[in-house]
């Protein structure tokens, strides 16, 4: 075997090390950053994904059901027990569309509004506790929604 050969195979070897993992790396980052954010969401009475409903309902209220879990990019059945929570912390209401009983439109609460502006520091509170300036926080964000668009492959 040549030395390019060899080195060729070593490149392949080092490939399934787990540190070269770009799952892995993926799952860990995922992990950490959630869990850095949970004291800081206690503040707020939130949970991580309670605070993603929240975000969805704070750029557009009411909403559908079905809207919070596409953008959320969830089942409506993963997102109905976050929507129960919120409903009984008295952050938002759910009621039945006019005309379309099956829909149910997710709507604010005068509360749930306020705490928007309580919101409004979570991300730079985020930003310094993980050392990350806006723009690589946005450059982040770029890639980790590349690798979604790439993982979602051709629409239907």
């Amino acid at each position: 075997m040549s030395a390019s050969q060899s080195e060729g195979t070593q490149a392949v070897d080092d490939d399934l090390l787990l540190e070269r993992q770009l799952c892995f790396a993926l799952t860990v980052a995922s992990r950490s950053v959630v869990g850095a954010y949970k004291p800081v969401l206690e503040r707020l009475g939130l949970t991580h994904p309670q605070y993603l409903v929240m975000l969805c309902l704070w750029e557009s209220s009411p909403r559908s059901v079905r809207d919070i879990s596409e953008a959320l990019a969830q089942e409506p059945a993963t997102i109905s027990p976050l929507l129960r929570r919120l409903e009984t912390a008295g952050l938002i209401t759910r009621r039945r569309v006019e005309g379309n009983e099956r829909a149910l439109a997710v709507a604010l609460t005068p509360a749930g509004a306020a705490l928007r502006q309580q919101a409004t520091s979570v991300p730079g509170t985020m930003m310094a506790k993980l050392g990350l300036t806006r723009e690589q926080v946005e450059a982040l964000h770029r890639t980790m929604m590349d690798l979604i668009a790439a993982t979602a492959g051709p629409k239907a």
